[in-house]
């Protein structure tokens, strides 16, 4: 039997890769990438060989879509923000069973999701960049869900966050799950960006704040709170994808049930106006 071993909310700024670049972002962004190779290295430990990554970067119009090719092979160079992201190689094995799994069971739960092996559709950055660093301590498979979902509510990815789960059970598989996306998501206006030091600071202090009260809800264990709320956050804070990939995080787990006291491993900071962390959902 298979099952989730580790969970995560993860970021995937750009500015993760510009990091490691000459620049006046060189080393700036290193706790956050330390977080990543640290969840990496437990999910080596717990023997993951799958990361199922809930990806807000990838824009979807109808259903669900999960990327389940056999191999992702090339170079990524970001349409959104190529000044960001360029060249960026990569290379990772896909776990095609496991994604066509998770498809037919979201189906049979009632949400219509397809599973897709194109060589021609690529994944987008929300997966690239986690494990453009994950990888380095471990090579995982990697199933991509689409998670920025314009047509969908949450109870819709609750139900593919179930679909997850449930999945995952019935395989031989390992996972390392990961809801890939911000906190609050109001990026800085451009004409406002650079005036506001826009690549290292927050461009709303409510949303500032209500982050704040959401990582500490996490810590202590008060999801079911969390989930109340969870449609107004992502609505009044301008949630990456609407949150989609928190509500299938939480599908997984269990939702208003789950009681886990999250981890915090890399601490909250401001990007480009949006509001970024990674954190542990430790798997009960």
């Amino acid at each position: 039997m298979g099952e989730i071993v580790l969970a995560a909310k993860v970021t995937h700024v750009p500015t993760l890769q510009m990091s490691e670049q000459d620049g006046p972002i060189k080393g700036k962004r290193q706790p956050a990438i330390d977080g990543h190779l640290e969840i990496a290295r437990r999910a080596k430990a717990l023997g993951a060989d799958t990361a199922v990554i809930c990806d807000t970067h990838w824009l979807v119009n109808a259903g669900f879509h999960i990327n389940a090719n056999h191999r992702f092979k090339g170079l990524l160079t970001s349409s959104e923000f190529p000044q960001f992201i360029r060249d960026m190689p990569y290379d990772h094995p896909g776990n095609p069973e496991l994604g066509d799994a998770i498809a037919q069971k979201a189906t049979d739960l009632g949400v219509y999701t397809l599973s897709h092996h194109l060589d021609s559709l690529d994944l987008e950055y929300g997966t690239l960049v986690p494990m453009h660093f994950m990888s380095r301590e471990h090579d995982m498979k990697v199933v991509s869900v689409s998670a920025f979902c314009t047509v969908h509510d949450h109870d819709e990815s609750r139900t593919v966050g179930e679909a997850i789960r449930a999945a995952v059970d019935a395989s031989d598989s390992k996972v390392l799950l990961l809801a890939s996306g911000s906190l609050s998501h109001k990026i800085w206006s451009n004409k406002d960006y650079e005036p506001n030091n826009g690549t290292f600071t927050i461009s709303s202090e409510f949303n500032r704040q209500v982050d704040l009260m959401v990582l500490d809800m996490w810590k202590r264990g008060d999801h079911a709170t969390f989930l109340k709320m969870l449609g107004d956050y992502a609505h009044h804070c301008s949630g990456e994808g609407s949150m989609h990939d928190t509500a299938m995080l939480y599908g997984a787990l269990g939702w208003d049930a789950y009681k886990g006291k999250c981890e915090v491993v890399t601490e909250y900071f401001p990007s480009s106006g949006t509001g970024q962390t990674n954190v542990i959902f430790p798997v009960t």
